[in-house]
């Protein structure tokens, strides 16, 4: 579908617009006897229910069309309140019951902006920083397995008279020069520079060990960022079939030289989907979300996930505490001298009313370990607070294209396409009729969350795991497309000093996260290689598109 704009010609006017993307409000303002320019279809990157036409800083905060349409708005607003602000560690009021250990206070720690997370500096770990989206992913190399000993994203916060499981004050980040194949430039003489993170997380700063726990074996740790929120309930609507067409379609294809991860896909069928059998039935749905593909269904993906396990806010179905999975720190925090002394003040806040025997009755040890391993634990987020968070994470809308009738605009578009950058980042996709599908059956009807049934949508991915081969690459090397949409507008939006792509920010512009994608055994090779042949004028209309859209 087209729509026509208009665009004034008058000197004036162009002069008082000179700063501004063309077309960025998606309004008709014309005037009799003004040119019209046509906008094509990809403008509309979230399709017509999910598209904001705004390019401004807060272009990834605006709600879908879908979500005015289901008379939401207001549940909408309720929900970016619980995103933006602060939980705390008092045991009632608003935004109550932090911890008793934890990641971050808000979810904005972590995606300023509403988006990816931002670059840290070189130096100590510090979480406190507002717009550090960078978790600490801790696993043993022999296996890519993550350490059980720690939570699968660890916490360095906790509240008094607990300890953090993680000293964060001992982890130091340090950013390393690189040089690739090419000496870190093109035959015609342009320059870039590339560097990636290293993590030094040494073992006095693991609490389990200052009690007495035994590391069972060499561990490493790197830096994965958050990814943006906006337009994950349109990826959302993706329907399950053609999700598997499109695995079926590459895998027949067999272009890629690592193939499909076969631990998720192969011979046609899904080797490995999400399900949930603690909440709900275990009925198995595709895995669609995070680097790691690890969950299924955006109501019981990341967001949904993370509301609870990065501040260990308790809601009706999540009675109990993110913690690790080998159950160390709950034993070793039962036994803490400094930890019984405090206990007792502690949960006289937590259980005024003495209604858990458990937590009162036994040894000092008993009490704390009962506590810290219960499965009752009193309701900190109510039904109706989740429900508004889900109205906001699924109705956030996706910035428009911008730049789309521009000469190099178009250029790029066309390499990009050319040298295959578009295998992987598929351009768009048609949602299907986008039923309301959570896995963890708390949410069961379609009118509770905004929809985007039958809506072409042009996030930039194919929504499958690939190789790039990165040196310190991701865990396990596997990483699912991140989508293009909008990420030109990251450092706009956030505040940020570079652009901050790939998994953990190493690059710092579109040209750096181009070049990263170049290693020898990388699933992208040939496409840099085709890149490097362009000239400077096609490389730098590759990069306009790809800020662009």
């Amino acid at each position: 579908m087209k729509k026509r704009h208009l665009l004034f010609l008058p000197l004036l006017f162009v002069a008082m617009v000179a700063c501004e993307d063309p077309l960025d409000d998606g309004k008709d303002n014309s005037t009799e006897g003004e040119t019209p320019v046509e906008l094509p279809d990809y403008y509309y990157a979230g399709g017509l229910l999910g598209t904001t036409h705004l390019s401004t800083y807060n272009a990834y905060e605006q709600p879908t069309e879908a979500v005015n349409n289901a008379g939401m708005y207001q549940s909408f607003k309720n929900g970016e309140a619980l995103f933006e602000k602060v939980f705390m560690s008092n045991h009632s009021g608003v935004r109550h019951g932090l911890g008793p250990v934890y990641i971050r206070t808000s979810c904005m720690h972590c995606h300023p902006g509403y988006g990816h997370g931002k670059r840290i500096e070189a130096g100590a770990f510090d979480t406190n920083e507002m717009g550090n989206g960078c978790l600490l992913v801790v696993y043993t190399p022999d296996d890519d397995q993550y350490v059980s000993w720690l939570a699968g994203m660890p916490q360095s916060h906790a509240v008094e008279p607990f300890k953090a499981p993680v000293d964060e004050s001992q982890i130091v980040v340090q950013w390393i020069d690189y040089v690739d194949e090419w000496g870190n430039k093109f035959d015609d003489g342009e320059t870039y520079e590339l560097q990636y993170p290293e993590v030094r997380m040494p073992e006095s700063a693991i609490y389990v060990v200052s009690q007495g726990y035994q590391i069972p074996k060499a561990y490493e740790v790197k830096l994965e960022s958050t990814i943006g929120i906006y337009g994950t309930g349109l990826l959302d609507a993706i329907s399950d079939e053609d999700l598997k067409a499109e695995y079926t379609k590459q895998e027949n294809d067999n272009y890629m030289p690592h193939g499909i991860n076969p631990a998720i896909f192969a011979g046609g069928e899904w080797k490995k989907q999400y399900s949930n059998k603690l909440q709900g039935d275990g009925t198995q749905y595709p895995l669609r979300y995070t680097y790691a593909l690890s969950r299924g269904p955006l109501q019981d993906a990341a967001g949904a996930n993370a509301i609870w396990n990065i501040t260990n806010v308790t809601r009706s179905d999540r009675r109990y505490h993110y913690l690790d999975g080998a159950g160390t720190y709950a034993q070793y925090s039962s036994k803490d001298p400094e930890v019984q002394a405090g206990f007792e003040e502690y949960i006289a806040k937590v259980d005024p009313n003495k209604e858990h025997e458990a937590w009162w009755n036994g040894t000092m040890e008993e009490r704390i370990y009962a506590y810290l391993t219960a499965k009752d634990l009193p309701v900190e987020m109510s039904d109706e607070e989740y429900t508004d968070l889900m109205v906001w994470h699924r109705g956030l809308a996706v910035p428009a294209a911008r730049n789309v009738n521009d000469e190099d605009f178009l250029l790029g578009k066309q390499k990009f396409e050319e040298i295959g950058c578009a295998y992987c980042h598929r351009p768009s996709w048609k949602t299907g009729d986008d039923e309301i599908r959570d896995p963890a059956k708390f949410f069961t009807s379609n009118n509770q969350l905004p929809r985007y049934p039958n809506q072409t949508i042009w996030p930039y991915t194919d929504m499958i795991q690939h190789k790039l081969c990165m040196i310190n690459d991701i865990r396990t090397g596997w990483c699912r497309t991140t989508p293009l949409w909008g990420r030109g507008l990251h450092q706009k939006c956030t505040g940020s000093y570079t652009a901050d792509r790939l998994h953990d920010c190493r690059a710092r512009n579109a040209m750096e996260a181009i070049m990263w994608h170049g290693s020898k055994d990388s699933d992208a090779r040939q496409s840099v290689e085709k890149f490097r042949a362009l000239s400077k004028e096609e490389r730098n209309a590759i990069i306009k598109f790809v800020d662009s859209i």
